[in-house]
């Protein structure tokens, strides 16, 4: 049944060089289209999901697609605190974000009940 599961979308790869990045947050907005809870975290690389000038991202049109999306429908995006980038090209769109410790991200995994993982 729809909403009955919460879903933990981990994103590590980095959006500047692969198109997994840009699959993984198609996916994450499939999930919440179908009434889903959904957590998103980014790690590592993937934080350049929520760069400003997506000219320097694989897929970077489709990216800024579904991050409007997601904006939409007031999803956030957990960011790993140690990977936040500190200059202003990160995050001009004012995406909701919730930085999160190593801690922080284990609690979200142990409270999800499926996992997909890129």
């Amino acid at each position: 049944m729809a909403g009955d599961h919460s879903v933990l979308v981990i994103i590590s790869e980095d959006p500047r060089v692969s198109h997994r990045a840009n699959e993984a947050m198609r996916i994450a907005l499939g999930i919440v289209a179908g009434e889903n809870e959904v957590a998103i975290v980014l790690t590592n690389g993937a934080v350049h999901l929520l760069d400003d000038d997506t000219d320097d991202l694989v897929d970077g049109d489709d990216i800024a697609r579904y991050r409007a999306s997601l904006r939409k429908l007031d999803i956030p995006f957990h960011v790993d605190d140690r990977a936040i980038p500190k200059g202003p090209e990160w995050n001009g769109e004012g995406h909701r974000i919730i930085p999160a410790t190593p801690d922080a991200i284990a609690r979200l995994m142990s409270s999800a009940e499926r996992f997909i993982v890129f």
